[in-house]
């Protein structure tokens, strides 16, 4: 694709990162079958080649519009153009490129109060966890969208104590809607680990892990998380911690990505670069364990396994978790169109209901005949978005393996 990057951006990293990126497109559209929104809308317009084009004429100098700003924010991110693009183009960091410039030349009108809050609320899990439970308790007064995405009341399971015997130590990203979300997720995550030998320690300081405001177009406000991040991990990395543990896989794919987001911070590039190397899936540790695992007690042994976009599009995972579930006893249900998003994409269904509505519904709909007893997945977002609606419960896929 040739460029021709408008003066206000060529120079700067972004503007050069952005043609890089550009100059690999070669137009061939096979992005189009696997884009959600595409197969929705059928406006070509909102799916990644027309958004590219939109993009690339921003860069070039034309002023974007309203229009612009629309078909950018239909986008979820969800990176599944990524894994079908012959050509490797790296679409979601130029559509993070677009949105940021889009941001700054186009006032919002609509939802910018709405779009503060996730901003602000959300990222800071104590003013989060407050802001669930009393929604929870005042569920009638919370308005339509954010109502939407109130999960029922839930109880955290008691901390588990750490292995006498560990053979490793790793720590965990707790992350910042997560524990109020879904609570049972991270000490799940500990008790399984633990029962593997691996000892985790917690790091309080550390919170959100940044998505939220990179694919709202403020990278420097991601930057910020990244950094406060690193410095609440950095001490545990020197004393000996060797792997940072992020269950939920939106987060995950954030945080491997650090070293390219902190790639020019001369005071975080190597540390962002390390902690990317560290971080990990928890499949990634007990993978290699999987014939000593075995379905819980109380677990159902006929379940659907949703991979999160995050996990089989951004961190190139596919197939990882359901092979571990596989060889631990579980009948895996078939799943229709496995690579579509279910709507949920972090902030996105939130800003976007009706899309992320009909998203979910598609994914029911291919998930629901083959009536699996239960819905597992490896990502906050996605659980608690398909719970809303699922005939069967959803939980994340830690709670209900135990090691032998």
């Amino acid at each position: 694709m040739q460029t021709h990057i408008a003066d206000f951006i060529k120079d700067t990293d972004a503007g050069k990162e952005a043609e890089r990126i550009l100059r690999t497109c070669t137009h061939c559209g096979f992005c189009l079958a696997t884009c959600p929104t595409y197969q929705e809308l059928g406006n070509e317009l909102d799916s990644p080649r027309g958004r590219i084009y939109l993009i690339k004429q921003v860069l070039e100098g034309h002023e974007p519009t309203g229009e612009t700003q629309l078909h950018l924010d239909r986008c979820l991110t969800c990176r599944a153009c990524e894994s079908t693009c012959p050509s490797g183009v790296e679409y979601s960091k130029l559509a993070d490129i677009g949105r940021e410039v889009v941001e700054q030349k186009v006032p919002r009108n609509e939802k910018r109060a709405l779009r503060w809050f996730i901003r602000t609320a959300v990222p800071n899990p104590k003013v989060f966890s407050t802001l669930m439970t009393l929604g929870q308790a005042a569920r009638p007064l919370v308005p339509g969208a954010l109502r939407d995405k109130l999960p029922a009341k839930e109880s955290a399971p008691t901390w588990p104590e750490a292995p006498k015997q560990a053979t490793r130590r790793v720590l965990l990203l707790e992350g910042c809607a997560q524990p109020a979300m879904t609570p049972a997720t991270n000490p799940e995550t500990v008790r399984l680990l633990g029962e593997a030998g691996i000892e985790v320690v917690r790091t309080p300081k550390a919170g959100c892990c940044g998505a939220l405001h990179q694919h709202l177009g403020e990278p420097e406000g991601a930057h910020g998380y990244m950094k406060r991040n690193i410095d609440a991990w950095w001490p545990e990395i020197q004393n000996g911690a060797d792997a940072i543990v992020v269950n939920a896989s939106g987060c995950g794919a954030q945080v491997k990505d650090y070293g390219y987001f902190l790639r020019n911070d001369p005071d975080y590039a190597e540390k962002a670069a390390e902690v990317a190397r560290l971080a990990v899936d928890p499949v990634e540790l007990i993978e290699g364990m999987a014939d000593r695992l075995a379905p819980r007690a109380d677990a159902p042994r006929r379940i659907a396994f949703h991979c999160p976009c995050t996990l089989q599009h951004g961190q190139k995972m596919p197939g990882r978790v359901e092979a571990v579930l596989r060889k631990a006893g579980f009948e895996l249900t078939p799943i229709g169109e496995p690579h579509l998003c279910c709507g949920s994409a972090g902030s996105y269904s939130v800003l976007q209901p009706e899309m992320a509505k009909r998203l979910r519904r598609r994914k029911l709909d291919n998930i629901e005949p083959a009536k699996p007893e239960m819905i597992v997945t490896a990502n906050v977002g996605c659980q608690t978005h398909l719970g809303d609606e699922a005939k069967v419960p959803v939980r994340h896929w830690v709670e209900l393996l135990t090691v032998r």
